[in-house]
């Protein structure tokens, strides 16, 4: 009888449990084994593979939101382009980096092969325009002018385009020349760069790569409401870029709609009537020069006088906004930004800063008011003022004899300033104040005007102009001092000369630079929207307003809407007695004054208006033009640079501007059916249930045009709904109403 251990075991089952131990112990081993030789031996050639494996980005943009008039009729919105786009990761992958497919691909665009190329290259500080500056991830857009011909051809023979894709997308638009232009307002987009995703990276409105964002004008200014939030759909990808699984998706948030105060129509006639006063002044004879005016440049704006909203803003040279979208090409770049351009991307209405010659009367008049001289006191009107050995002369040497404050503004008697100026300056302690003396009510009223100082505009990169007091002759004279030892000459030139003086006594106010101030010259600059917002507080009762261009926003569904309410930042120094002697004053600058010649016919017992003229000496140059006017809804005012005086080259073009505001025809009669806004728009534009907004029709402006069948076809609302102004949520029902628009061509207009 075998014998059976106490544990029951048999030899042959112990044999088999240390076997299996045995195999156990090993595979536990072998186990540990390869984990060290994976995570010790080899542990940072696995951990490096396995950093090529990462999450990459594929955006959506969101549908920017579109800029609209006060009466809803959109000024930039978006229309569907056929965009043809290429991947540079697919490029990359080919022997020659794709340059055989991007040839190909310029063969058939009608392009030169270096130009595809240049546009797939990443921008960095050393590489020119075109080129990329979004995420070498994202498409790359090659053009967004695409026929269907070509995008079909693309898309049929895609095995000879690998990388290239042909699609319809929503791309920005701007009106078409021959349309209200607005292009220094509305500004234009570029990709984001990487130090902007780095500085918004921790702010509640971040960039993507993929994000265009506004440059200039009020798509910079609204950049943060228009953008709205692109979709991103997460992908894990290997080291070689394949697709190796999807992390999450985030849907596309379209951007919100901006309405504005600016009337299409109004625009429209701004900008033609400053463009027609400009090629009329190059026909005018400069007896001083002895050659044609050059009217290089100007600027009008038109201001509501009660609330400081903007109705119209036109600048020039001007250019088409378009040769911004899908890429700026370098030949276009070129001729925006070099030295022979003349810079039109300046909006010269709020960055234009010149002398406003005898139109800074209105603050030299509140300055001596305010320094006690009385306003109906008579005051010698001569032909010519001497200081010293200087004679400073009146326009064109006349002599009016004694007048009072109120017709040295009419007749724009520069000596009648003189004297005052000069009597204040000597009051003042001279040359040499004593420390507190001066009183200085000259430039101290200018300051209380709002001028030296940003108006608050809501649009980017406003100036100050320039308010030359003894602080800022202090701080000048300390910056150029130097200079001015090393170049100045008692005896050289008439430069020379200016810098010699300057070097002994640059820093103090001397009373030739007290006179020239008196009437707008020397070293004060000014810019228009400095001058609206200061003639609109005369209209208005005293108010000095914050101008504004931003009206409302509105969602994408149309269901919020934020309004923007005017805002103010201070009142003029002058009681309401002393506005309105000076109003009546310039009342009649048009009536019997220095613009009466170019306001013949006007109904000035039914629409008073006022104005100033300004005609700005410049160093070097033809003088400058300003006229300032006001009614009791608006102020209206024109600059041109190298044009004459401010009557002759801007009359005519203001006394339009204001014919079409009131429907004030040739005869001096109105027809209210004819005015395009003989009142401020009130209300907003109506916005309807589907979150589209009823917009209305704006013909060109054509003053030798029947003006009432014009006007007819403008207040008529439109009944077709693709030609209302939708949502951007409802890109299917635009469709129709933007391809139905001309092509853009892109060219700039002076």
């Amino acid at each position: 009888m075998t014998n059976i251990p106490e544990t029951g075991r048999t030899p042959r089952v112990q044999i088999r449990l240390v076997v299996i131990q045995i195999l156990v112990l090993s595979l536990l081993g072998t186990l540990g084994a390869r984990l060290w030789y994976l995570q010790i031996r080899n542990g940072s050639e696995y951990a490096k593979e396995a950093s090529g494996n990462h999450v990459q980005q594929v955006v959506q943009p969101a549908v920017r939101g579109e800029i609209l008039d006060a009466r809803g009729v959109p000024i930039a919105d978006n229309e569907t382009r056929l965009v043809v786009s290429a991947s540079r990761t697919d490029l990359l992958k080919m022997k020659d980096d794709g340059k055989a497919v991007l040839s190909k691909l310029a063969g058939v665009l009608g392009m030169k092969p270096q130009d595809v190329m240049d546009r797939v290259r990443l921008c960095d500080s050393k590489t020119p325009q075109p080129c990329w500056n979004g995420s070498p991830y994202q498409p790359i857009p090659i053009t967004d002018e695409a026929t269907p011909r070509q995008a079909l051809q693309i898309r049929e023979r895609s095995e000879d385009f690998p990388g290239i894709t042909a699609e319809p997308e929503a791309v920005r638009r701007y009106p078409s020349p021959g349309e209200a232009n607005t292009a220094q307002v509305l500004g234009y987009l570029s990709p984001v760069t990487d130090d902007e995703i780095q500085k918004a990276k921790d702010t509640d409105s971040p960039y993507l790569r993929s994000d265009m964002v506004g440059r200039s004008g009020l798509e910079r200014q609204y950049d943060k409401v228009l953008r709205g939030k692109a979709g991103v759909t997460r992908y894990e990808v290997d080291n070689l870029g394949r697709v190796i699984g999807k992390a999450e998706s985030d849907g596309a948030e379209p951007g919100s709609n901006l309405v504005t105060s600016i009337d299409a129509r109004v625009q429209r006639v701004a900008e033609y009537e400053l463009d027609a006063a400009m090629k009329a002044a190059r026909n005018q004879f400069d007896k001083i020069t002895g050659e044609n005016y050059k009217a290089d440049s100007g600027a009008v704006v038109v201001m509501e006088a009660k609330t400081g909203r903007i109705v119209a803003m036109a600048s020039a040279p001007t250019y088409d906004p378009n040769v911004w979208v899908g890429g700026i090409s370098a030949k276009d770049y070129q001729q925006l930004t070099g030295k022979d351009s003349d810079y039109p991307l300046l909006n010269r209405a709020i960055q234009g800063q010149s002398a406003p010659g005898s139109t800074f009367k209105v603050v030299s008049t509140a300055a001596a008011i305010e320094a006690g001289y009385p306003f109906d006191g008579h005051y010698p009107c001569t032909s010519s003022y001497s200081v010293g050995g200087q004679v400073f002369k009146n326009f064109e040497g006349e002599n009016f004899g004694p007048i009072s404050l109120g017709r040295a503004l009419e007749v724009s008697c520069d000596t009648v300033f003189y004297g005052l100026a000069d009597n204040e300056w000597k009051k003042d302690g001279g040359i040499n104040p004593k420390k507190g003396q001066p009183k200085d009510y000259f430039f101290k009223a200018a300051h209380q005007f709002g001028l030296g100082k940003t108006t608050g505009i809501d649009l980017p990169n406003e100036v100050t102009g320039r308010v030359p007091d003894r602080q800022w002759k202090e701080k000048y004279w300390q910056a150029n001092k130097d200079a001015w030892c090393k170049t100045g000459k008692k005896d050289g030139d008439y430069v020379q000369k200016i810098a010699y003086e300057n070097c002994l006594e640059g820093n103090k106010m001397r009373e030739g630079d007290a006179i020239n101030y008196s009437i707008g010259q020397g070293d004060t600059l000014v810019t228009p929207i400095q001058q609206a917002v200061v003639y609109s507080a005369i209209s208005n009762g005293g108010t000095l307003w914050n101008p504004s261009i931003g009206k409302a926003i509105v969602s994408p569904d149309g269901k919020r809407v934020t309004e923007i309410k005017p805002r103010s930042h201070g009142r003029l120094p002058i009681d309401s007695k002393t506005r309105d002697v000076m109003e009546e004053a310039l009342a009649g600058v048009v009536t019997r004054g220095t613009a009466a010649w170019k306001f013949g016919g006007w109904p000035q017992d039914k629409i008073p208006l006022h104005a100033k003229t300004g005609t700005a000496e410049v160093y070097g140059k033809q003088t400058t033009s300003w006229l300032s006017t006001f009614s009791d809804d608006y102020a209206v005012v024109m600059t041109i640079s190298q044009a004459g005086t401010g009557s002759g080259a801007s009359g005519e073009a203001v006394h339009n501007i204001y014919n079409a505001l009131y429907g004030v025809q040739k005869d001096g009669s109105i027809d209210k059916s004819k005015a395009l806004l003989p009142t401020p728009q009130q209300t907003l534009p109506k916005i309807r249930p589907d979150g589209s907004i009823e917009s209305q029709k704006v013909d060109k402006y054509d003053p030798n045009a029947d003006q009432a069948s014009q006007q007819d076809q403008q207040n008529t609302p439109t009944d077709n709904p693709s030609a209302t102004v939708p949502s951007p949520t409802a890109s299917n029902r635009r469709t129709a109403r933007q391809s139905a628009r001309p092509r853009k061509r892109r060219r700039i207009l002076t």
